[in-house]
């Protein structure tokens, strides 16, 4: 592997991009009802889901906290916090995603998955949750798992250019397969404004695929 592909880390969904309805009540401590997420589409913007959720207010409150502090790269009080809030919200996917996200930056791959397959259970086409399994299965070099995770996030919104780039750096870097990787970089570019690396490695590609600029 050269020093061009070195460069070529997988994008990641941060759970910010996610627009997440909590309806906080005065339900009484330990009751929540769930309801699975919805998932809407807009194609200009991207896409949004929702979960109706009847949680206690306090757990709204610590859910914030607990993102707040992940904001303030005080990662690890705030995995801490957000295992509270999944223990108190068992119904609720987002903090499991945030758990996996928080838990993959401290190196904890092995939580990360956990979680992140808790909140599958809850919610089985959440892309954002795909999206990151699919980055956990890259890096444990399960790379079968990791194409279909991230397609599996692609066939809920084809337009998720986190996971389009990732399956495009896996398929041209970890599965040799350039027909996969030129279809997905070509893609990718036609859902950003501009990406420099990515052109450039479209470029290769379509080099060693002996396509004609």
């Amino acid at each position: 592997m050269n020093a061009l592909h070195l460069i070529r880390l997988a994008s990641r969904a941060s759970i910010a991009l996610l627009a997440m309805l909590i309806a906080a009540c005065n339900a009484t401590t330990g009751s929540v009802k769930h309801s699975p997420a919805r998932i809407e589409i807009q194609e200009a913007v991207g896409f949004t889901i929702t979960e109706d959720v009847r949680v206690p207010g306090d757990v709204r409150v610590n859910y914030d906290q607990a993102l707040a502090l992940l904001e303030q790269d005080r990662v690890q009080e705030g995995a801490a916090s957000l295992e509270t809030v999944a223990g108190e919200a068992p119904g609720l996917s987002a903090p499991r995603i945030d758990l996996g996200i928080a838990y993959h930056r401290l190196g904890d791959l092995e939580a990360a998955e956990k979680h992140l397959k808790q909140a599958l259970e809850l919610n089985p086409r959440h892309p954002i949750a795909l999206n990151e399994l699919g980055i956990v299965y890259r890096k444990t070099a399960r790379f079968a798992e990791a194409r279909e995770s991230y397609e599996a996030a692609l066939a809920v919104y084809p337009g998720y250019h986190f996971a389009r780039r990732n399956l495009a750096v896996l398929c041209d870097l970890y599965m040799a397969d350039l027909e996969c990787a030129l279809e997905n970089y070509e893609a990718y570019m036609a859902t950003v404004d501009s990406d420099e690396e990515v052109s450039m490695w479209l470029r290769d590609v379509r080099y060693r695929s002996g396509i004609q600029e």
